[in-house]
């Protein structure tokens, strides 16, 4: 005989409610304070969390768009990376390149346009960090080059937009080359005494920052951007000692002397343009 027994008979399972779910990707947490925040917010403030100043990163489109004014073309389309190694690792790196050109629609890692930043003809270079990890390439290389020879031909400025993880080494000592042949472009540019301006944002290392990035008559960056050659963690190892704290940040960078200035994003194109009217007459 049972010690217990039900007096009453259970209740009879209801049909399932329609649960409420919230669309994916309509808050975001920030990775500086750890807020939430409302992804259209963030969006109408450039990506910049309205908690703590932390800048999100944003994709080539998005800068090209907050940097030139309405009217703008782009240049060099046609020039394709090619597979001279025929480096292959778990994939080929032709298999790598088609990947990113059919997931990204672009066939390398940089746009050059032909436009204006608050009426001032320039030439405008922007890396793309989606692609490789805005890695430089041959492509990369010969774009920026070809930028600095149009700025020289139209007689405007020279804008780069620097987000990237460094030389691609898919193409080994091809794209090391490019450090040099950038330099000898932008020399030229120089020689014409037409300003170059180079905007660093996160991240910004490797062979870019050991060559075009930091050769700007003026070297401005984005807030907290990640800016170096080696990564932090190399660097200890090989030094062994730790580093002080904001080592390789923006704001480190420019107290040490590497950057002209610190400039928040929603008010980057209208220094750029102070800095033109400065060097541009």
């Amino acid at each position: 005989m049972p010690w217990f027994k039900k007096a009453k008979k259970p209740k009879p399972v209801l049909a399932e409610r329609p649960r409420r779910t919230v669309p994916e990707g309509l808050w975001v947490k920030c990775e500086a304070c750890k807020e939430v925040v409302y992804s259209k917010d963030l969006e109408e403030q450039a990506k910049i969390c309205p908690h703590c100043g932390y800048h999100f990163r944003i994709d080539a489109h998005e800068r090209i768009r907050l940097l030139l004014d309405d009217e703008f073309h782009e240049l060099f389309t046609e020039v394709s990376p090619v597979d001279a190694l025929a480096f292959k690792d778990f994939k080929s790196y032709k298999e790598r390149l088609k990947t990113y050109q059919r997931k990204l629609r672009t066939k390398d890692a940089v746009f050059i346009l032909a436009g204006r930043i608050e009426g001032i003809p320039v030439v405008l270079g922007v890396m793309n960090y989606h692609f490789m990890g805005g890695s430089m390439g041959s492509v990369v290389g010969e774009k920026i080059t070809l930028a600095a020879e149009e700025a020289v031909h139209r007689h405007v400025p020279l804008v780069v937009v620097s987000a990237s993880g460094g030389a691609r080494m898919q193409e080994g000592v091809l794209s090391l080359m490019q450090m040099a042949k950038i330099s000898a472009a932008l020399a030229r540019l120089r020689a014409q005494r037409l300003p170059y301006i180079s905007i660093l944002t996160d991240p910004t290392t490797g062979g870019v920052t050991a060559s075009y990035a930091m050769l700007g008559d003026v070297n401005m960056a984005e807030p907290g951007a990640l800016i170096g050659f080696a990564g932090p963690r190399v660097i200890e190892q090989t030094i062994r000692q730790s580093l002080p704290e904001g080592f390789q940040r923006s704001e480190f960078l420019l107290e040490k002397g590497f950057l002209d200035v610190v400039v928040r994003r929603t008010e980057m194109k209208a220094t750029v343009a102070r800095c033109l009217r400065h060097l541009y007459a």
